[in-house]
């Protein structure tokens, strides 16, 4: 098989008839060996009828139905594992994605020898203030942290070869940052593609203003693990040392003040009464307590094993 479509989707009931027929106009028109996983992440609309009724009279259509809504990231986690084609190339499925970009990202892949190739909405159909602004904010903040110099990390259109897929493990938000965890696997052959998009046809978009913030979050997460994920007592030793540092050098001044007072029988108070007391203490309780993270991180690390954050209702066509 040569490729794999990969579609999340949320209530898309109105868009996923045409976006079927543009797909297989497009593979047959080329010729390609293919498969398209449709990804209901919990539709509560004729969503998953539609998919039903399309993998019934087309072996090509395959589905995942989820429980309720786990997010994007978890949905393209499942459509990964179970694409078999050569290249697996995503896309979102309110037709703001073009499938006539679909044989240019396969060569891209097949013939350029990238691992991984992501879309560039350079000419953008959504709102400045609420999507285009924010987004070229949140792309500059990830190009910075991840070294990777992305135009647009949010765009759904992306192409990769199968292997990159497998090895990369997508969860909570981290759908936008999926040639971050590629590279940190690995793979360095990213390219980019200035791809068409379009003005959405139906409905509203299921992604609010918030996402943003969690991209932010996420992109802090993503450069911990980057830099602490397989060694996380560099970081929490480091902190504890620099707390047991701050509380040794306050006890000093403590006792210091405290026999100087004493040799020259000048009235003082009690230890407990100064305020570097408390400094002294908080530094060595918070000093223990990063060693105590240190020491649990490098327990889970040794003992890590993959939990699954999804649960699959209906599966069809595998």
């Amino acid at each position: 098989m040569q490729i794999s479509l990969v579609i999340p989707l949320l209530n898309e009931a109105e868009s996923l008839p045409e976006l079927y027929r543009w797909i297989t106009e497009v593979m047959q028109r080329e010729g390609y060996t293919y498969e398209i996983i449709f990804l209901d992440d919990g539709s509560t609309d004729d969503s998953w009828q539609i998919i039903s009724e399309l993998a019934q009279k087309d072996p090509n259509v395959k589905g995942i139905k989820f429980r309720r809504n786990y997010g994007k990231s978890q949905a393209l986690n499942a459509g990964f594992k179970m694409a078999q084609g050569d290249v697996v190339i995503t896309m979102d499925a309110d037709l703001q994605d073009s499938p006539e970009e679909i044989p240019a990202l396969y060569e891209m892949i097949t013939k350029d020898n990238y691992d991984l190739v992501s879309g560039w909405k350079k000419k953008r159909y959504d709102s400045t203030l609420k999507k285009n602004l924010p987004s070229k904010l949140f792309n500059w903040a990830a190009r910075k942290v991840s070294g990777l110099y992305l135009h647009d990390f949010n765009c759904g259109l992306k192409a990769y070869k199968n292997q990159v897929v497998k090895d990369v493990n997508v969860y909570g938000e981290m759908h936008r940052y999926i040639p971050f965890l590629a590279k940190n696997e690995g793979y360095t052959r990213i390219g980019e593609k200035v791809v068409q998009h379009q003005a959405r046809k139906y409905g509203e978009t299921k992604f609010g203003s918030d996402r943003f913030i969690k991209g932010v979050l996420d992109l802090i997460t993503l450069w911990f693990l980057m830099r602490f994920a397989k060694r996380p007592m560099h970081l929490f030793g480091a902190l504890g040392i620099l707390m047991f540092l701050i509380g040794g050098l306050a006890t000093v001044f403590i006792l210091g003040v405290k026999a100087y007072k004493l040799y020259y029988h000048i009235p003082t108070h009690l230890v407990t009464d100064r305020p570097w007391f408390y400094i002294a203490l908080a530094a060595m309780i918070l000093g223990s307590q990063f060693f105590l993270a240190g020491f649990l991180g490098e327990m889970l690390l040794k003992n890590n094993d993959k939990i699954k954050r999804y649960k699959i209702d209906v599966v069809l066509n595998d």
